[in-house]
Order: C-alpha cells, then sequence, then structure tokens
C-alpha cells in the first residue's frame, strides 16, 4: 500500500514539474523570436538618439513608453522574421533550432504574439509619445518584416545594404520621440548604423556561406564569391570611418567621442584587414562578433561625450 502511495505521488510530482517546464519552454520561446539581443542593441541606439537631441536629461514620461513602444515594435519585427523564414531556418545550421522552425511555436501563434506586440507598441508611441514616431517605427518594421525578409532577402544580393535602412533608424526614433521632428544630426546617426551594416552581416554571411548557398538565399558570398566579399567589407570599413568622424566634425560631439570612434573604427579595419589578407577559419566570425561590440561601444561613447563634456 504504501510503495503504490509513494509511487503514485512520485508520478504526481513529475508530472508538475513537466509541466512546469514545458510552461517555462513555451515563455522562453516567446522571448527566443523576438531576437531579445538584437532589439536590446537597436533600443540602445534610439536611447543615444534621445539623449541627443536635448542638453539635460530625459523626462522619464517620454523616456518609458519611448523605449517600450520601440522594443515592442522592433521585436514584433523580429517574430515575423522567425515565421516567413520557417522553411530555410529549418535547415541552417546557425537557426535550425529556433521555436518556429522546429516546431515549438506554430506560425498561428507567433503570428498573434507578433500582432499583438505590434499592436500595443503602435498605441504606447501614438498615444504617449507622438504619432510621428509611431509611424516612423511602424515603417522600421515595415521595411524588415516584409520589404527585406519577404523579398529584398531572396531578389538581390545587396539584399543587407538596402535592407539595413530598417535596422539603421532607432537613432532617428529616438530623436523623434523627444522632438517631433525630423533631424538632420538624427539622420547623421542613422547613416552611422547604415554603413555599420554591411560590414557586420557580411562577415557573418561569410561564415555562413554553404548554408546560405543551400537555401539559395543571393547573400554577397553565394553570388559574387568570398573573395569579393572580403574587398567589400574591407571598402566599407574605410566609408565607416569617415562616417564616424562626422558627428564630431559637424559639432555633435567632443574630443572623447573622437578618440573613441578613430579607435574604434581603426580596429573594426584591422580585423576587415587580416580578414582579407590573413584570414583563418575564425577570422569571419570573429570579424562579426566584434563589429557588435564596435556599434555599442560607438553610441556608449556617444552618450558618455554628451554628458561628460557638454557641447556650450
Amino acid at each position: 500500500m504504501s510503495e503504490t502511495i509513494t509511487t503514485e505521488t512520485t508520478n504526481e510530482v513529475s508530472s508538475e514539474i513537466d509541466a512546469n517546464e514545458t510552461k517555462s519552454a513555451i515563455w522562453r520561446d516567446y522571448y527566443e523570436i523576438t531576437k531579445p539581443r538584437v532589439v536590446a542593441l537597436l533600443v540602445l541606439t534610439a536611447l543615444v538618439g534621445m539623449c541627443l537631441s536635448v542638453p539635460g536629461a530625459i523626462p522619464w514620461q517620454i523616456l518609458i513608453p519611448s523605449m517600450v513602444g520601440i522594443g515592442f515594435l522592433s521585436s514584433a519585427a523580429a517574430a515575423i522574421n522567425h515565421i516567413v523564414d520557417e522553411r530555410i531556418d529549418s535547415i541552417m545550421g546557425r537557426t535550425y533550432n529556433r521555436p518556429v522552425a522546429t516546431g515549438r511555436l506554430t506560425p498561428i501563434k507567433a503570428t498573434i504574439f507578433a500582432i499583438i506586440l505590434a499592436l500595443s507598441g503602435f498605441v504606447i508611441l501614438y498615444s504617449l509619445v507622438n504619432p510621428l514616431t509611431a509611424w516612423l517605427t511602424f515603417s522600421g518594421l515595415v521595411g524588415y518584416s516584409f520589404i527585406y525578409t519577404m523579398y529584398l532577402k531572396r531578389a538581390t544580393p545587396q539584399n543587407i545594404t538596402i535592407g539595413g535602412l530598417a535596422g539603421a533608424i532607432p537613432p532617428l526614433l529616438g530623436w523623434t520621440a523627444m522632438t517631433n521632428e525630423i533631424h538632420g544630426n538624427a539622420l547623421l546617426l542613422v547613416l552611422l548604423v547604415f554603413t555599420w551594416t554591411p560590414p557586420h552581416f557580411w562577415a557573418l554571411a561569410i561564415h555562413r556561406k554553404d548554408e546560405y548557398a543551400k537555401v539559395n538565399i543571393p547573400m554577397l558570398p553565394v553570388t559574387h564569391g568570398v573573395s569579393f566579399t572580403k574587398t567589400q567589407i574591407l571598402l566599407y570599413t574605410v566609408l565607416l570611418f569617415v562616417v564616424g568622424l562626422l558627428p564630431y566634425l559637424v559639432g555633435m560631439s567632443n574630443w572623447l567621442y573622437l578618440i573613441g570612434a578613430v579607435s574604434l573604427n581603426l580596429m573594426f579595419f584591422a580585423y576587415a584587414w587580416k580578414l582579407k589578407f590573413n584570414a583563418d577559419e575564425n577570422t569571419a566570425m570573429d570579424t562579426f562578433k566584434f563589429s557588435i561590440i564596435h556599434l555599442m561601444g560607438l553610441f556608449v561613447i556617444l552618450l558618455l561625450d554628451h554628458y561628460l563634456l557638454p557641447l556650450s
């Protein structure tokens, strides 16, 4: 009798543990399709855009809804990317274990989740920030989820060059959230991210060239070869160096940013030089990883420069 009770109790406990693990897994799956690390970087650039648009502190009444709204819409765009790329994600080694690709989340559930995020983010921005920021953020979602993911990604090797504009607009969103206007300095920050995007992503594309070829995605290393792509990365880091000087040259920032930008851009150039002329099997991925650090560092230094060395 006691053995039966013990067995039944053990089974009940096991069932509860399995149920909790399932709930946890579902929560993590929804979280994963939002691409949280990518969204965090986008929100960081939006925050810097907000801070640079005004001389003093940002009122929390604008800061919080802006970050939440931009984050929600960016997360919705990421979720749509998972849905649209379900087939190719299931084949590629980098993405085969994604929730939608494996079936842990159905496309219908993921779509409903994305719609809820998008509507919530838009309403928050429209009602608590301003309509201009809401519509610009929504345009970024359309640009990334539909124009890039559904069309450009599968149509042209310049997909990331053109489609990168959607991922480059968060600094503008932060700026308009504070000022309700489009300013040239905000567009300069957009240009900075826009120029950074191709060498960032092409480094990853070189590392995953065979996988992109297998799913017929015309990434530049697939259509034009690895050597050509390496040359393009190197040239873009030179262009990025020049663009990176502009915030200082137009008076947006002070000497702290200048030193940081020159240092980070020289390091990115060094990675690109090694990738072109002295690469090993890890260089492409190392370049990709450093590019993320590069952009984060550049915007953090912009932020520090703005508050530690305020312009007169």
